[in-house]
């Protein structure tokens, strides 16, 4: 979907695929046929965008085969769809049974990073449409905490420096100008849009800039207002915003409300919960770490990385935090200019959720999607830009 923002420029909002993971070329057609097109048709546009999420095994076969990326170039154009971003955080493996923390590997000193990021970067300049000249790709925040020595940072800032090379060389090559942008996550080398600050500023590429998740942002309790001042100080862009919403207890010390939260307590991804206090931020890398010990003071609000549907919030006693996003969205495309011109509705969480939340037919995934992304539509509209056919 674009919007034309007051100052005449374009944003672009997509939905990105993760939700629906696929690991091989073939995986990623049927994703266009089975889900893509459906939530286009169910929101009435002859155009959706959409922010592929690539594997590792698909990302190659598309590099290695010219025609298998024009056979994918085709087929979008043909489902009434187009690509300006990717999602480059996970590497594969996004629909097993068990991601954890799996999904921060391999991180940014080890070279498979660079070379699979390479090869994303290869693959959009080939999908951008013909009136698109700017893409993005989000990436990890350099690694894991615990994989983060002096050694290993070095080597990722190396290796992010390379890239930037690497995106030059393709901009005069391919015409088409693309940026990568680090995602902050909490529990990461880089947690916080400030952690971003200096190792972005030690990488010192105008390329290479940040990815603002709003439910990373809520999680870390991160004002959006404080957070993208800074950013705009350092002069650090913001190559793309996702979308997304974390889940918030106001209340954690109340018993309904902890039955309530273990209800999202699942298996298969982290969801890294954050308390703010008046000694600073504390957490746990887990949901069910935080309600299972005495490790999180209770008398505060809980907001854990859980990504959940931005039109449907929990059931009291628990919420979402879309007012940050809404706060955040308005301040990257509300003034005068854009910050940013790539907005993403991230929520890969569809059936991770509650089963009394989740959708059980692709019918009724693609309504949920379809919806989210409608609020999105409100709320940039709301904010002056103008839905382009």
């Amino acid at each position: 979907m674009r919007f034309r923002h007051p100052d005449g420029s374009v944003v672009h909002l997509a939905y990105c695929t993760n939700v629906h993971p696929a690991e091989t070329f073939d995986g990623v057609l049927a994703q266009l046929r089975d889900h893509c097109e459906p939530v286009r048709r169910r929101l009435g546009r002859d155009r959706l965008g959409i922010g592929l999420w690539l594997a590792r095994d698909a990302a190659r076969a598309l590099v290695g085969d010219p025609s298998a990326l024009r056979a994918l170039r085709t087929e979008l154009d043909r489902r009434g769809l187009e690509v300006v971003t990717l999602n480059g955080f996970p590497y594969e493996g996004f629909g097993a049974e068990e991601v954890k923390y799996r999904v921060y590997r391999p991180d940014w000193a080890d070279p498979e990073r660079l070379d699979h990021t390479t090869a994303l970067a290869r693959v959009l300049a080939g999908l951008l449409p013909d009136d698109v000249t700017e893409g993005s790709i989000s990436t990890l925040p350099l690694a894991w905490r615990t994989a983060a020595g002096e050694e290993r940072t070095a080597a990722a800032r190396t290796a992010l420096a390379a890239l930037g090379e690497r995106l030059d060389a393709l901009a005069e090559l391919t015409g088409r100008s693309l940026r990568i942008g680090l995602e902050p996550e909490p529990g990461c080398v880089v947690e916080t849009t400030g952690d971003a600050l200096a190792p972005l500023a030690a990488i010192g590429h105008p390329r290479i800039g940040i990815c603002v998740d709003t439910c990373h942002l809520a999680t870390s309790f991160e004002d959006p207002d404080t957070a993208l001042d800074a950013l705009a100080r350092s002069g650090v862009p913001v190559v793309k915003s996702q979308l997304s919403a974390a889940l918030h207890a106001e209340h954690p010390h109340l018993p309904e409300v902890r039955d309530a939260l273990a209800a999202f307590d699942e298996p298969r991804f982290l969801h890294q919960t954050r308390v703010a206090t008046a000694a600073g931020l504390r957490g746990t890398d887990d949901l069910g770490e935080a309600l299972d010990g005495r490790v999180l003071p209770d008398g505060a609000p809980w907001r854990s990385h859980f990504h959940v549907p931005l039109h449907a919030a929990p059931a009291a006693p628990l919420t979402s935090t879309l007012p940050v996003l809404t706060a955040a969205l308005a301040r990257l495309v509300g003034g005068p200019r854009p910050l940013t011109h790539h907005l993403e509705v991230e929520t890969y969480t569809w059936q991770a959720l509650p089963p009394e939340l989740r959708p059980h037919t692709r019918a009724q995934l693609a309504d949920g999607i379809a919806a989210e992304l409608a609020l999105a539509r409100d709320l940039l509209t709301d904010l002056g830009l103008k839905e382009l056919p």
